[in-house]
Order: structure tokens, then C-alpha cells, then sequence
């Protein structure tokens, strides 16, 4: 079928695929999200966000499981510290037909698809495919980012889509929020990323021999280093200093905004740095601690510790991440 930017937003990390067959008029009825397991929603925000979740797959000793499904993110953690072979895969365009199979039977009229950046993973890839066949109109969205500041945006786009939004003012909301969100993290290793093909080997080699401990960015789509520092402990300080300087710097619009600290089996820092943010960012309130997908934690490796700073606007807010 064909695939042209949307008209809303004119850009080209938003497509709207024609739908296979003829639904009734989409304006009647609600849009529907669909996101991939990347965005790292707890299945109970998920669950009241009337968010569909299309898993990705996880290959531990060349037998492939399906996050979420027959494998959990502790799981993929203790095969990643004993060494074991693990990498992910996409899903099918299969998977994605039968969620906006889903969509369609749940009433809506149309589908807004959301997915990680197109450098970091060629999920939309399958979507894509996937949304050629669907019975509804599908607007693919490349986030341009990953884990929960894509998942917040989902799922308070969610809301707009049930309270009387059109797919592209769902659109906007996902477009805008991913836009201003920041996701900054730390890692134990480089190894993990260099091996899942997310930097190039020479900084990996680098940063061990040197004993550098990096802060990296999610930047319009890729990953970026910010700092370079000698210890974990001075990277997590780092990290708080910069969160403190995002939320100072959110964009007028945004009526407020939501921390999550993630992390790949780091929980007791992960809760410790959340806890010093709530003091320095009374204005935030509680900072939400959630762990990342373990198709995450597969290019992240344990230790992994990452704070998504999203803004939002007013008038869809959607229930909190803890």
C-alpha cells in the first residue's frame, strides 16, 4: 500500500499507511497506540492506557524467546553475566498485523504506531509492513528516541486518542513529547552497545584501556557520549546535574514533567539516585523507577542506569510510571 508523510505534521519520521480495506469514517472513532516492547511500559500502565504492546524477541545460546513471554529481563540479565551469546531480533510484520488486528476489534478507527529510532532498531521496519495490510489507516512514528520517553508520550497520547483526538492530533502528542524528552544514561561496559552494533569498536576498546566510564545520550535518533568520567559514582552525579538542567529547560508549553530512572539490575542505585532527584526537584514530585525492556538490557548490559526527563503538556495526562 502506499506510504506518504502524514499530513498533519508534514515530517518525515511520521507515515501514514492507506488501509487494506474500508472502515468506517476514523474521525468516529477512537485511535488506537501501539508501541514495541523498546518503550519499556509496565504492563499495568500499559494495561490502563489502553496501550498494545508488540513484544521483541531475545536470542539467549541461539534459542529465541519472546520478551515478556517465555523470557523476563532478569533472565536476559543473568545470561548476559555469565557470558552467554544474546541478541534480539525484531518482531514480525506478523506480530504487528495481529496488534492492529487488535486495534480494530477493541473499535478504533484508526492506528498511531510509535517505535524506537530507525538508527538504533529496524522495528518500524516490520510495522511498516505490517500496516500495509491492516484494515485501518496506520500512522508509523519514529520516535526518535527509546525506552520510557517513548512510553510516557504513548501512553498520554493514548488518552488524547480515547477523549476525542484525531490520529493526527495523537501524532502531535507523541511527536511533540518525544521531542522534548532527554534520555541520559550511564553503562558499565561499552562492550554491550559495540556488540549490538550501537558504537563503533575503536570507543569501546578506548574507554576500557582508559578505564572511562561514559555518560551517553539518546540524541534525535542516536546515541551520543556527553562526558567522560573515571567512576560510576561520578557518572551518576553527572547525570544528576544534567537532569537538573533539562527540567530547568523544559519548553514553555510543557504544563509539567515526569523522571523515570531506569535501569538493567542496578535497583538499589537506581532507587538511590531517584530519591536524591525528588530532593533536588521537589517541583517534580515522586521520581518513577522502572527497569528496561530486556531487549534493552541486552545493548545496555547489567548495570545500566538511565533517567528519561519528559515533559508534557496539558489536558492528557496519563497515570504516572510507578
Amino acid at each position: 500500500m502506499p506510504v506518504t508523510p502524514t499530513d498533519a505534521s508534514d515530517d518525515p519520521s511520521v507515515e501514514t499507511v492507506a488501509s487494506a480495506g474500508d472502515p468506517p469514517p476514523a474521525e468516529q472513532k477512537p485511535v488506537a497506540l501501539v508501541v514495541d516492547s523498546t518503550a519499556s511500559l509496565p504492563v499495568e500502565l500499559a494495561e490502563e492506557s489502553g496501550v498494545i504492546v508488540v513484544p521483541l524477541h531475545v536470542v539467549v545460546d541461539d534459542e529465541q524467546f519472546v520478551e515478556g513471554v517465555d523470557i523476563t529481563a532478569q533472565e536476559v540479565t543473568d545470561a548476559l553475566r555469565r557470558r552467554a551469546p544474546v541478541t534480539t531480533s525484531r518482531p514480525s510484520p506478523d506480530a504487528f498485523a495481529r496488534a492492529y488486528a487488535t486495534a480494530a476489534e477493541r473499535g478504533a478507527g484508526s492506528i498511531v504506531s510509535v517505535h524506537p529510532s530507525a538508527e538504533l532498531s529496524g522495528t518500524i521496519g516490520s510495522a511498516r509492513l505490517a500496516a500495509g495490510r491492516a484494515e485501518l489507516p496506520v500512522h508509523l512514528v519514529d520516535s526518535r528516541a527509546v525506552g520510557m520517553a517513548v512510553g510516557l508520550a504513548a501512553a498520554r497520547a493514548a488518552r488524547a486518542g480515547r477523549h476525542g483526538g484525531n490520529a493526527h492530533d495523537v501524532v502531535d502528542v507523541v511527536r511533540r513529547e518525544c521531542g522534548a524528552s532527554s534520555t541520559i544514561f550511564y553503562v558499565d561496559s561499552l562492550d554491550h552497545l559495540r556488540r549490538g552494533g550501537r558504537i563503533g569498536a575503536g570507543a569501546a576498546f578506548l574507554s576500557a584501556r582508559l578505564s572511562i566510564k561514559p555518560v551517553l545520550e539518546v540524541r534525535n535518533g542516536a546515541i551520543v557520549p556527553i562526558e567522560k568520567v573515571r567512576t560510576a559514582t561520578k557518572a551518576l552525579a553527572r547525570i544528576e546535574d544534567i537532569v537538573t538542567e533539562r527540567v530547568a529547560a523544559v519548553p514553555a508549553w510543557a504544563s509539567g514533567t515526569e523522571i523515570v530512572v531506569e535501569h538493567v539490575d542496578a535497583a538499589d542505585r537506581a532507587e538511590s539516585l531517584a530519591r536524591r532527584l525528588e530532593e533536588r526537584l521537589p517541583q517534580v514530585g515522586s521520581v518513577s523507577v522502572v527497569d528496561l525492556a530486556a531487549v534493552v538490557a541486552v545493548h545496555g548490559g547489567p548495570g545500566t542506569i538511565g533517567v528519561a526527563v519528559c515533559p508534557h503538556g496539558p489536558g492528557h495526562g496519563a497515570p504516572r510510571a510507578h
